[in-house]
């Protein structure tokens, strides 16, 4: 994520919670925007016990005066999630840190304008490159389900049918290459008209 681009699309699956989340505050900073979706697939070191845990006591801490105004705000969405943690990492507070975060989007799922375009890995938070073969680990949005994320098995079923779509895209798209090599093989075209064509980038 060196570059410099309009929109970085990263895909949220198999990356480490913390590790994805302080490499994309960073890039905010910056002054990049990103995406992040499937946020739904993120992973947490640890199992899924020791996790649940940790959101049950984190659950517990609430203002005293008036919790209902006050907060802090639990989420339960797998993006949501994602998104506090990035907050945790810039300073929000500031007029440059209230910035980076409206460069952030997230999204469990892929929907519709991102679901077209190249998403991207993050090598440096990558689960099977950061965490030893054997570790156990969780995903976010089990954690999130388990303490009232109503929307898993709606994103599943939209990511099912994201799936059919796209292999049928890539089928048809593959016969009509193939018909546009078998066209350039099989077209009478005489060296004359070839450098005519050469000429314009043919």
């Amino acid at each position: 994520m060196s570059t410099f681009e309009p929109v970085v699309v990263v895909d949220g699956k198999g990356h480490l919670l913390g590790r994805l989340a302080s490499t994309v505050a960073k890039q905010l900073l910056n002054g990049q925007k990103v995406v992040v979706v499937r946020c739904e697939q993120l992973n947490i070191s640890g199992e899924f016990f020791r996790a649940k845990l940790k959101y049950q006591a984190f659950l517990r801490k609430q203002t005293r005066f008036n919790a209902s105004r006050g907060g802090p705000w639990h989420y339960r969405a797998p993006a949501k999630m994602f998104w506090r943690t990035v907050r945790g990492m810039i300073p929000h507070k500031t007029e440059r840190g209230a910035a980076a975060m409206n460069r952030l989007k997230a999204f469990e799922g892929i929907p519709a304008p991102y679901d077209h375009k190249k998403r991207m890995v993050v090598p440096q938070a990558l689960r099977v490159l950061r965490l030893k073969p054997g570790r156990k680990y969780c995903t976010v949005g089990r954690l999130g389900r388990e303490f009232g994320w109503k929307y898993g098995d709606v994103v599943e079923k939209l990511e099912e049918r994201r799936k059919v779509k796209g292999s049928a895209y890539y089928e048809r798209k593959r016969a009509l290459q193939k018909k546009l090599i078998d066209a350039k093989k099989s077209a009478p075209v005489d060296g004359k008209v070839r450098e005519e064509l050469a000429q314009y980038g043919y």
